[in-house]
C-alpha cells in the first residue's frame, strides 16, 4: 500500500512540476526575440514607445509594489524605490539601455505605482516648451502628473495636474491639440473611475474642461450605478472618442462626438452626459471593454463589387481576464462594425484555443488583456497584436475583420524574477506556479513589438518573421 501511494504521489508531483515549469523555454511562431530588459524585476503594465530626436525611448508604466510591500532596488541609484515609471533607450532594440526610474505611489498592484504613460513633444503642443518632452502619468490612485523627459536619464517634475483622487487608470493625450482625457476617481462621483478632460496644450498650466461619465455615475444620481470606465482612445480627425467601460463584466463601448464632448454643456446632468453620445454597444454581463481600438475606413475585399458598404468602420474591443486558471468566464476579442454608429454589431470574435497549450493548467491568468494602440501605417488596418497573459502575445491578420486570423505568436520563458501565481482548485487544494503574464503590448513606427509582463518577467522586444511579416506594410 505504501509503495502504491508513493507512486501516485510521485506521479502527481511530476504532473504539477511539469505544469509549473511549462514555460521554461520560449515558444515562438513567426516571431523572434530581438532584445530584452528585466525592468528591475518590476510588475509592468503599459509600454509607450516615443521617437525622441534621433533616439527611440520606451516608457513603461508599472503596477504598484510587489507582495509584502517590498521595494525593488533601482540599480542606477542603489536605492529601494516603489514601482513607478521605467525609461529605457531602445534605439538599438537588441541592446536596450535602462536610463531612469521615477518612483510611484506606495502600494501593491492597482493601489500604487504609475500604471499609465503617454508622451508628447513640447514642439507639438501649442503652448509647450519646444525643447521639452512631456510624460503624462498617474501617481498611483492619488494624482496625475507631468514630467519633462527631454533628458530621459534625468526626468524633472513639471506639475501635478490634479490631486486628491480615489482612482486612476489608462488615460489618453492628443499631442496635436493638447486635450487629455484623464481616467480619474473624482470625489463625489459614484464610481472609482470616470473621465476628467483637461487642456494640456500648456503642460505647466493645466486647464480643466469638464468631468464626464455615463448617466447615473455623476454626483447626486440615484438608482443603479453603471459600470465604471477603463479607458478611451480619441481620434480628433474623425471627431470621435471611443470609451470602454467595464472590465470583466457589463461592458459598454460608448462612441462620442468629440466636439460636443469638449464644447457642449458641462454640468454633469443626465441630459448633458447623454448629449455627446452618438452610439453605444452593450456587451454581455460576463464581459467588459478594456481596450477600444478604432479601425476606420477599412476596405473589405469581399465587398469590393458591392454598391454600398464596401468600406466599413470597426472598433476592436479587447477585455481583461482577472482570475487565475480559468475560474471565471473567458475574456477575448470582439470585432464590432460601427459603420452605423447608433447600431453597432459584433461581426467576429477571437481568442487563443485553450487546448493549444493546456493554458488553464499552466497557472496564472489565461485570456486576453489588451491590444496595441499605436496606429503606425506598418500595421494599421493590417495586423493587430494582443496580450494574452500566459499565452504570450498574439499577432492577427485583420485585413478581413469578419475572419481575423492568427499569424504569429511568442510566449517568453519565465525568468529569475518571475512572480508566483496561485489559484484554489475544485478539490480545495491551492495550485501555485511561476508563470508568464504578458500584460500589454505596443509597437513602434519601425515595426518592433514590445511586450511587458505582470509577473515581473520584464520587457521583450520582438519582430515578425516569415509569412507573418508579409501581412504588414514595411517600407520597401
Amino acid at each position: 500500500m505504501i509503495r502504491i501511494i508513493s507512486f501516485f504521489e510521485a506521479l502527481a508531483l511530476a504532473i504539477v512540476s511539469a505544469t509549473a515549469f511549462a514555460q521554461d523555454k520560449p515558444e515562438a511562431s513567426n516571431m523572434r526575440l530581438v532584445g530584452y530588459n528585466d525592468l528591475q524585476g518590476r510588475s509592468a503594465y503599459q509600454p509607450w514607445i516615443h521617437h525622441q530626436g534621433d533616439r527611440w525611448i520606451a516608457y513603461i508604466g508599472h503596477h504598484g509594489g510587489i507582495p509584502e510591500n517590498q521595494q525593488p532596488i533601482n540599480a542606477l541609484t542603489g536605492q529601494a524605490e516603489f514601482n513607478g515609471t521605467s525609461i529605457i533607450d531602445v534605439t538599438d532594440p537588441a541592446h536596450p539601455k535602462y536610463l531612469a526610474h521615477i518612483p510611484g505611489e506606495q502600494g501593491n498592484y492597482e493601489a500604487g505605482g504609475a500604471q499609465m504613460v503617454r508622451v508628447c513633444d513640447g514642439k507639438s503642443l501649442a503652448k509647450g516648451d519646444p525643447s521639452a518632452v512631456y510624460l503624462l502619468r498617474p501617481f498611483g490612485n492619488q494624482a496625475h502628473e507631468i514630467w519633462n523627459t527631454a533628458d530621459p536619464a534625468h526626468p524633472k517634475l513639471v506639475t501635478r495636474i490634479v490631486e486628491g483622487l480615489k482612482g486612476t487608470h489608462k488615460s489618453w493625450w492628443e499631442c496635436d491639440t493638447g486635450i487629455a482625457y484623464l481616467v480619474s476617481g473624482e470625489p463625489g462621483w459614484r464610481v472609482a473611475r470616470m473621465t476628467q478632460i483637461y487642456d494640456l496644450s500648456d503642460p505647466a498650466h493645466p486647464v480643466k474642461i469638464r468631468d464626464f461619465g455615463l448617466p447615473g455615475q455623476q454626483p447626486g444620481a440615484s438608482g443603479a450605478t453603471p459600470t465604471m470606465l477603463h479607458g478611451m482612445i480619441s481620434l480628433p480627425q474623425a471627431n470621435r472618442v471611443y470609451f470602454g467601460y467595464g472590465t470583466n463584466e457589463g461592458g459598454i463601448l460608448q462612441i462620442v462626438d468629440r466636439e460636443k464632448l469638449i464644447n457642449g454643456p458641462k454640468e454633469p446632468t443626465d441630459d448633458n452626459l447623454r448629449y455627446p453620445e452618438v452610439g453605444r454597444y452593450l456587451m454581455s454581463p460576463l464581459n467588459g471593454a478594456h481596450t477600444t481600438f478604432p479601425v476606420l475606413e477599412m476596405p473589405i475585399a469581399e465587398f469590393a463589387k458591392d454598391k454600398i458598404g464596401k468600406v466599413r468602420n470597426f472598433v476592436v474591443i479587447t477585455d481583461e481576464q482577472i482570475q487565475n486558471e480559468c475560474l471565471e468566464p473567458r475574456q477575448f476579442v470582439w470585432f464590432v462594425d460601427v459603420t452605423v454608429e447608433n447600431r453597432p454589431v459584433s461581426v467576429a470574435t477571437w481568442m487563443v484555443p485553450e487546448a493549444s497549450g493546456d493554458f488553464c493548467s499552466r497557472g496564472g491568468r489565461f485570456g486576453t488583456h489588451s491590444s496595441n494602440e499605436n496606429m503606425t501605417p506598418i500595421y494599421y488596418k493590417r495586423v493587430m497584436f494582443f496580450a494574452h497573459f500566459n499565452a504570450g502575445v498574439r499577432a492577427l491578420d485583420i485585413r478581413d475583420p469578419y475572419r481575423p486570423k492568427e499569424i504569429a505568436s511568442y510566449i517568453p520563458a519565465v525568468t529569475a524574477n518571475s512572480d508566483q501565481r496561485c489559484a484554489k482548485l475544485e478539490d480545495g487544494q491551492q495550485h501555485c506556479a511561476k508563470v508568464i503574464q504578458t500584460n500589454n503590448v505596443e509597437v513602434d513606427d519601425r515595426g518592433y513589438i514590445y511586450i511587458v509582463d505582470r509577473a515581473n518577467n520584464g520587457m521583450h522586444i520582438l519582430e515578425l518573421t516569415g509569412p507573418a511579416r508579409d501581412a504588414a506594410n514595411f517600407p520597401k
